[in-house]
């Protein structure tokens, strides 16, 4: 399977490491009342979906970097990849 990362091209996916559903961006709130119950759920619970997924992952050999990759996990398409950081940064802008 090839990545296509944004700024290198496209590279093998054996130079990568995946690191499960992209939601995790999302820490939740360590001073929020039910805290301990969000913690519980983002650490714990896991969809495994059929289909589109956001997933990440972390470029271990190459130049170290986040992606967030929109993949069909029912044929391994790739349909999007973009830079972890740029997705954090916008979400952050449209909670804003």
């Amino acid at each position: 399977m090839l990545i296509d990362h944004p700024l290198l091209g496209p590279r093998d996916a054996q130079e990568f490491t995946y690191l499960g559903d992209a939601s995790l961006i999302h820490r939740p709130d360590w001073q929020a009342e039910n805290a301990v119950q969000a913690f519980h759920d983002y650490l714990y619970l896991r969809d495994n979906p059929a289909g589109i997924h956001r997933e990440l992952w972390f470029h271990e050999q190459g130049d170290r970097s986040w992606l967030v990759v929109t993949r069909d996990t029912l044929t391994h398409e790739i349909l999007k990849v973009e830079l972890a950081r740029d997705v954090a940064r916008s979400a952050g802008k449209a909670e804003q």
